[in-house]
């Protein structure tokens, strides 16, 4: 199951009481106070990891509480810090106030974690309060609360790469025929319903993420279809590859497809279609697709575009995954901040 939002409370530990003891033994009078601190409570830190590509883990259980710090003893003995609690995310979560919206922190790092809510602070024993003028304290402090909130969770897949394009375009048969990744492909539009990514390896042991996004149609940017649930998914990516359907199955013309598609997205967030892009003119085994390639390449004329003919169907991909890393090349030199 494939989950991309998640609204969970978390609540630091408690801190433990500070004791209020005396000491008491044989031969010793006048003892002194000896009571120990209470021990911190734990914290709730938030983890991301590439080994998870959903939110799925966080749906079922909403509330994630830390252990309390133990409480000081006597003979001046202090309570422990109480252990933390993990709660790993995917890469690419980003972590808001669920009352006011505001962004907390944005998780875009394997390893990077986050203490989302602190453990209370101990409270000191009596023995802290012994001094010159007060030789026999008797007060201590009891634990400090744990902070508690509400936090929204939201995934935007991290991806070198975000094969774009209306449905049935053939983008999952494309992520099948250049990767190893098995999305749904089936004779009807909206297939796909969550982004699928797959990865490509070259022999000299480079790699790069393709990320398949469920198709947009007219509108997404004002969540008609899908919609804002996967363009968010289309943000982070370096490259975008535009596929468009040469074959006109479904009686659209390539070039307007693309300019449509390029409206949609820069509707949805300024700039984004502008990002650097490759068009990989898809279903070129099909009749009339050699007519429309050219038809395409006259209405582009004069714009910088690279236009990479396939059929991924038939397996016939050329030089899609040279071209796709040689865009992604340029990208990496001068990196971009999203």
């Amino acid at each position: 199951m494939f989950v991309d939002k998640a609204t969970i409370t978390v609540k630091g530990g408690d801190g433990g009481h500070g004791c209020c003891s005396f000491r008491r033994e044989k031969f010793i009078p006048r003892g002194g106070p000896d009571g120990g601190d209470g021990g911190g409570g734990g914290h709730v830190i938030l983890r991301a990891t590439t080994s998870q590509q959903s939110l799925a883990d966080l749906m079922y259980n909403r509330h994630y509480a830390a252990p309390n710090g133990p409480a000081g003893k006597g003979k001046t003995m202090h309570g422990r810090k109480a252990g933390d609690i993990v709660l790993t995310v995917p890469v690419g979560t980003v972590v808001s106030d669920a009352e006011t919206g505001e962004e907390i922190v944005d998780l875009a790092a394997d390893g990077q974690e986050f203490v989302i809510a602190r453990g209370g602070r101990g409270g000191r024993g009596n023995a802290r309060f012994l001094s010159n003028f007060n030789r026999a304290p008797r007060e201590c402090e009891p634990g400090e609360p744990g902070e508690r909130r509400t936090v929204h969770l939201e995934l935007k897949t991290i991806a070198d790469i975000g094969l774009v394009g209306y449905p049935n375009a053939g983008k999952s048969t494309l992520l099948r025929a250049l990767s190893s990744a098995r999305p749904k492909v089936a004779p009807y539009p909206f297939t796909t319903l969550n982004p699928v990514v797959g990865v490509i390896e070259f022999e000299d042991f480079f790699r790069m993420n393709l990320a398949d996004i469920p198709g947009l149609i007219d509108g997404a940017h004002a969540n008609v279809g899908l919609g804002h649930a996967f363009l968010k998914h289309i943000e982070r990516t370096h490259v975008l590859a535009f596929v468009l359907d040469m074959g006109s199955v479904d009686g659209r013309l390539p070039w307007e497809d693309f300019r449509h598609l390029q409206q949609e997205l820069e509707l949805y967030m300024k700039g984004l279609s502008r990002r650097p892009a490759v068009i990989i003119a898809n279903k070129m085994d099909l009749p009339g697709s050699a007519e429309n390639l050219e038809l395409l390449r006259e209405e582009l004329a004069g714009e910088v575009w690279e236009i990479i003919p396939a059929a991924a169907a038939a397996g016939e991909v050329g030089e899609v995954r040279q071209k796709l890393r040689e865009a992604l090349e340029k990208t990496r030199k001068s990196p971009l901040d999203f």
